[in-house]
């Protein structure tokens, strides 16, 4: 049983085990299971369900630390115990993140190139496209890059910008999109005298 999947302390199906808590004494202070009939939840606190499941409490805490790992026939009971089973608990009910903000974001300042890049998605790198903001002083510019398989898409938020490639260059504006493959030499420069501000695409991520 892997670490993430630790029925003690992972999160799965009805069950919600809270973070273990110390209590006043010291001692961890419980496991909850969620009560479908009520709105309130229910505590079982280690000793307790060692209890309903015929253990030792030093074997439940073994296996809240992950310094043993339980036979299915022991799991399963554990399991009922905290109100879910065997196919409950491995069911991944984890959620990915749909909406992220700006304490999501985090920001890469290239001073020498007169350019800020923000990770608006900071895991995008496992995801088929990535997404960044590209902030470009006056005369800034961003890093070239070189061929690789995939597109590009950008929209222009503000500014005028140009993107070269390696035998020619095109323009965009405020309120203008560009796309284009990238399999050749490519960077995207500020033109305009306030500078310019772009949401950049690509795919597969490549920032």
């Amino acid at each position: 049983m892997s670490a993430r999947r630790n029925p003690l302390r992972a999160g799965f199906c009805a069950v919600r085990p809270h973070s273990l808590r110390q209590g006043k004494d010291g001692r961890t202070n419980g496991y909850w299971q969620e009560d479908p009939g009520t709105a309130g939840q229910i505590g079982l606190t280690q000793e307790e369900l060692a209890d309903r499941a015929e253990l030792s409490k030093g074997f439940i805490s073994q296996v809240e630390r992950n310094l043993t790992s339980p036979s299915i026939a022991t799991l399963t009971d554990i399991l009922q115990c905290l109100g879910t089973d065997l196919e409950g608990f491995f069911r991944d009910t984890s959620e990915a993140q749909i909406v992220f903000g700006r304490e999501d974001y985090f920001e890469k300042v290239e001073e020498d190139l007169g350019c800020t890049i923000e990770w608006i998605i900071p895991n995008a790198q496992k995801n088929d496209m990535e997404p960044i903001l590209v902030t470009l002083a006056p005369g800034g510019r961003t890093y070239s890059y070189e061929p690789h398989e995939g597109e590009c898409f950008g929209y222009v938020l503000s500014g005028t910008v140009r993107i070269v490639f390696a035998t020619r260059s095109f323009k965009a504006h405020k309120g203008e999109s560009f796309y284009y493959h990238s399999d050749e030499d490519h960077y995207i420069e500020a033109v305009s005298k306030n500078g310019a501000r772009i949401l950049w695409v690509s795919t597969p991520p490549s920032f």
